[in-house]
């Protein structure tokens, strides 16, 4: 799981074993993850983060969008 992104409290991650689906990134608080797509910036799926939240992480995602889909080919 290469963590690709560290925000205040945020961990923005792949996981090593889904190279089959659409540019994506993971991210981790305490006990909250969810993922978002990459590219046209949309969430997945969230468990645990609110509203208010998801939106600020959406925008960090929004700012490093080309950094993540950098780090994502190269990964991948």
């Amino acid at each position: 799981m290469p963590t690709v992104l560290r925000s205040g409290p945020y961990r923005f991650y792949f996981y090593s074993h889904e190279p089959n689906e659409p540019p994506h990134v993971h991210v981790d608080r305490d006990d909250c993850s969810c993922k978002f797509w990459i590219g046209t910036v949309a969430l997945s799926r969230n468990l645990g983060f609110s509203a208010r939240e998801l939106l600020v992480i959406q925008t960090i995602i929004h700012e490093n969008e080309t950094r993540l889909l950098e780090a994502w080919y190269e990964y991948f």
